[in-house]
């Protein structure tokens, strides 16, 4: 027997920055990921994780920061970090940045620097 499972979370407001975090072992499923959606002049501290991390943006305008090299991305565009190297994203852009987090692992594994 096939049982999926879903996680809801409630309706975003127009304009608000939140995150969504995903865990895949609650779920039974081997990817983790987080669903952001951040303001102008918004995102993440500078981190890393123990594998690599891949970032599909959906929209908006966003600037990688990977190691020492500064990457820009727009709708469309995927990103990938390697493994156990500092990175961040900001929202450069001058509307809402909508960006997927996409972690190989059934557990976010995260050090915040």
């Amino acid at each position: 027997m096939i049982v999926a499972r879903v996680k809801r979370h409630h309706r975003l407001e127009t304009g608000e920055s939140q995150t969504v975090r995903f865990e895949g072992r609650d779920f039974a499923s081997p990817v983790s990921m987080f669903l952001s959606r951040k303001d102008p002049g918004k995102g993440s501290g500078l981190h890393l994780h123990p594998y690599r991390e891949t970032w599909v943006v959906q929209r908006g305008e966003a600037e990688f920061t990977v190691g020492k090299e500064r990457i820009r991305a727009t709708a469309g565009d995927i990103v990938v970090a390697p493994a156990d190297v500092p990175h961040r994203f900001l929202n450069v852009g001058s509307d809402r940045l909508e960006i997927i987090c996409i972690h190989p692992s059934d557990t976010i594994w995260q050090q915040d620097l």
